[in-house]
Parts: structure tokens; sequence; C-alpha cells
């Protein structure tokens, strides 16, 4: 799977701004999956344009043992947690790539190589059961087909681990629940396209292209130029 670039080189325009701010975005916590699914919803029906440009990830392994770093929730001063997955939303329009986590400690969006450097590291201090796999799928796939009951979230005498979203259940014309097929990190399964760190890297990132500063500054670009 591949990222259509639009414009390259010194001809980059300005991000679209998807988001005005992560206040502002419908977020429950520890309904990563869902709380993607409605940044995909804001854009299809905001900036339905660069809708093909966004790619959800979820990100777990084998043993559902992923160990990320600068989330909201994490210990320490390196706020580590291991999460049994989780799930982020991608913008690639070009050769940049922003990464929207509103479980991150880090600022909303973030560029993909810093969000990657902070919050993954390397697999290779971490013992192989932790190792991370990615599932990369179009946002609008995502869209179309993910579906959850939120039973995952439910103790056996059917009290809520945490609190579900006020909403209903996102479901499907054909599906209550497929929360498992997008976890899953078996390759050749499922929707999108199974990764290891090192390919997710090589996917989002170009060493050419500046992604150490705030992507701010070029969003208060794109703002002023449509006023």
């Amino acid at each position: 799977m591949a990222t259509e670039p639009r414009v390259s080189g010194n001809n980059t325009k300005p991000l679209v701004p998807l988001f005005p701010r992560a206040a502002d975005c419908v977020y429950t916590s520890c309904y990563c999956e869902e709380n993607v699914w409605k940044l995909c919803q804001d854009v299809a029906t905001k900036h339905a344009s660069e809708l093909s440009h966004c790619y959800v990830v979820f990100i777990s392994n084998n043993n559902r043992s992923v160990p990320l770093w600068r989330q909201r929730e994490g210990k320490g001063d390196d706020k580590v947690i291991v999460w049994d997955y989780h799930a982020i939303l991608i913008y690639a329009p070009d050769e940049r790539a922003v990464v929207y986590d509103l479980e991150s400690a880090l600022p909303f969006p973030t560029f993909f190589w810093k969000y990657a450097t902070e919050t993954f590291r390397s697999d290779e201090a971490l013992r192989p059961e932790y190792h991370r796999r990615f599932r990369i799928i179009p946002a609008a796939l995502f869209l179309q087909n993910f579906a959850s009951n939120r039973n995952h979230m439910k103790r056996k005498d059917g009290t809520w681990i945490k609190t579900p979203p006020e909403y209903p259940p996102i479901s499907t014309p054909t599906c209550q629940n497929n929360l498992d097929k997008f976890i899953d990190m078996e390759p050749g399964t499922g929707l999108g396209t199974v990764m290891n760190l090192k390919q997710l890297v090589n996917q989002f990132y170009r060493p050419n292209i500046n992604q150490t500063s705030s992507p701010a500054s070029e969003f208060s670009e794109a703002e002023a130029a449509s006023n």
C-alpha cells in the first residue's frame, strides 16, 4: 500500500488543519478505536477531499502487549504504558505525514518522525514478545467496515471496565462487532496491510523532508491563505 503524493519538493503546500484542537474532538478514554473512527468521520464531513490521504493504524502483536511512550496514561517521566492495542490516525497528503493521537502527551498533531521516535522508539531494545506490529487501513475503508459492540470493555458481571462513549455503538448494516479483526496482526488477513516498525517508518517517513518542527506553523499558513 503506497501513499499518493500530490506535491513534492519545495512546492509543498501548507498542511490542511483537519481538526481545530484536540479538545474539540470526540474523545473517550480507553476507546481509541472509536476515537479514531470519529476523527475519520469528521474528515469525511469537513475535509472530504483529504480522506484519501488518511490512514488508520492499529498497533498490537500476537501477545497483545505493546509498550508505547509519551502516552497520557503512561507512568514515570517517559510516560510509558503497555497497551493490549492502540489506534492512531496518520494524515499523509504528500511526502509529509502527521499523527493524530488523542491518547498521546505529544502535540496534536505531531510530525510522524517525531511521533515514531518518541512513541515507538526501537524494537531492538525490547524483548521479542513486546515487538510492535501495525495494521494500516485507508480511512475510508475503516469508516465503512469497522464495528464494535464494546463487549471487550465489560467484566463478566456486565459492569464496565471503562465508561463507554455516550453515543450508540458503531456498527455496519451487516456487522455488530469486528474489532478483533483489526487488532489481529497476522499478515495477509483482514483489511489493510500489516507491517513491522521498520516498514511503517519506510512507509511514512521521507528523510529529505523537514519533520522536526511543529505542524502548527504550517497550519497557520494554510488558515491565513484561506482568509
